[in-house]
């Protein structure tokens, strides 16, 4: 199974919004095959608890003003693994230690990695 494009273009915009908060590491798994309700896992570290915490809100902001709704978010006040569901999309903001410590990576190694294309800024923003 692949993830259906919907999926594809909400992961683009969290990935962008990531990487304009600082994000690093970004990797996103097609998960479609061994979860039926969840078609990517984007993962993404911060590096610090107010990095993760400034990644999480941006990546909300961006897809809510796009027309996707949250189902839920959980670790938020703790900032050292912020999940965000959107349904089809699930981003994991981790801490570094947390990404290292939990390895979602691993758990999912033989989930196919979907490929993700920063936008570049335009000169002089």
């Amino acid at each position: 199974m692949q993830a259906p494009q919907s999926a594809v273009e909400m992961l683009q915009i969290a990935a962008d919004a990531a990487d304009s908060k600082g994000g690093e590491d970004l990797v996103a798994l097609d998960v479609s095959g061994p979860l039926p309700l969840v078609d990517i896992f984007l993962l993404v570290t911060g590096s610090s608890e107010r990095n993760v915490a400034a990644i999480a809100d941006e990546i909300e902001d961006k897809l809510i003003e796009s027309g996707h709704k949250r189902v839920r978010r959980e670790g938020r006040a703790e900032a050292r693994w912020v999940l965000l569901d959107f349904g089809d999309l699930i981003v994991h903001v981790f801490h570094a230690e947390e990404r290292v410590y939990y390895g979602l990576e691993r758990l999912w190694k033989d989930c196919p990695v979907v490929p993700i294309e920063l936008s570049q800024p335009v000169a002089g923003e």
